[in-house]
């Protein structure tokens, strides 16, 4: 797998608060006579959308050039960050024609996509990140899932509580928002239910989370494995239970804090909206999974 720094993203254009309420009956993103493509949602899959969406538009610049059947319009792909939460909710409400989601889908949330299509990109897993000034990383490269569990809970609150060769300094806890697709994913594999501790800092997006961690030593977190892969000497992963979140422990499964890259839609989509589908499920599409550091998904 090709460990490359994130490639330059030419194209993220962040829906304005009037397109949004202009679309938000649902029928435009739908419609065949559709003008753009509307896709949000979360922030770790919106870099990648947003790489694939640039190279589609300079490839093709007009529809036609992708089908002779449709139309000589240009191509215009519009891509916003907000969460899995809010790309769920927004594809189902018709705001986005496409939901990003980076998390597993429960009964109640497939059931809303019955209809319309769940497609999987690829893998991203939460690595458990450190800075690499941290002695932890000489000192105890390998936690468990129960001491990771006491740290976010608060209840190791100093490096030295974990280790007594570390020094005696507080821990910062780094998160995503409550409630999101990665706090769910850490929540489900590492907390069971056990409350992340209130003194937490909450980061509203991935990049932001892992800017945490490369500018604070004390700070641990988890972080996007393509983020922890762009960053190779600025963030260290640690293993978990013996298990080191490498590309054979993510494909295999036994590095458990997982989750799959998604799209989602309550429709069928439209002929401009499955051709831009087959891009990201090409070969092109998936070399950019893969550069940008996650696991793209077997053709």
């Amino acid at each position: 797998m090709r460990m490359k720094k994130m490639l330059p993203l030419l194209l993220i254009a962040v829906l304005a608060m009037a397109l949004l309420a202009g679309c938000g009956g649902g029928q435009e993103g739908t419609s065949e006579q559709s003008t753009s493509i509307k896709v949000g949602g979360s922030s770790t899959l919106s870099p990648i959308i947003a790489k694939c969406a640039d190279d589609f538009t300079e490839e093709f610049k007009t529809w036609d050039k992708v089908d002779a059947g449709l139309p000589a319009e240009p191509i215009v792909i519009f891509v916003s960050t907000g969460g899995s939460g809010f790309g769920l909710k927004s594809a189902v409400d018709g705001t986005f024609d496409f939901g990003m989601v980076s998390k597993d889908l429960n009964d109640e949330e497939k059931a809303q996509f019955a209809e319309g299509v769940i497609v999987q990109l690829g893998s991203d897993v939460l690595d458990v990140a450190v800075n690499p000034q941290n002695p932890i990383v000489n000192v105890k490269p390998d936690l468990t899932t129960e001491e990771l569990r006491a740290i976010f809970a608060g209840e190791i609150k100093t490096w030295k509580e974990l280790d007594s060769s570390l020094p005696d300094r507080p821990i910062v806890v780094a998160v995503r928002d409550l409630g999101g697709g990665a706090s769910e994913v850490f929540d489900k594999a590492v907390m069971h239910g056990t409350p992340i501790s209130p003194e937490a800092l909450q980061i509203p997006s991935m990049g932001a989370l892992a800017g945490k961690v490369m500018d604070n030593a004390e700070t641990i977190g988890y972080v996007s494995s393509g983020l922890v892969n762009q960053n190779p000497d600025k963030i260290i992963p640690l293993s978990v239970d013996g298990i080191a979140p490498t590309i054979e422990n993510i494909i295999s499964g036994d590095y458990k804090i997982s989750r799959p890259l998604l799209l989602v839609s309550p429709s069928q989509p439209d002929a401009k909206e499955q051709a831009f589908l087959d891009y990201l499920q090409s070969e092109k599409g998936l070399t950019v999974v893969e550069d940008m550091g996650y696991v793209p998904v077997a053709k």
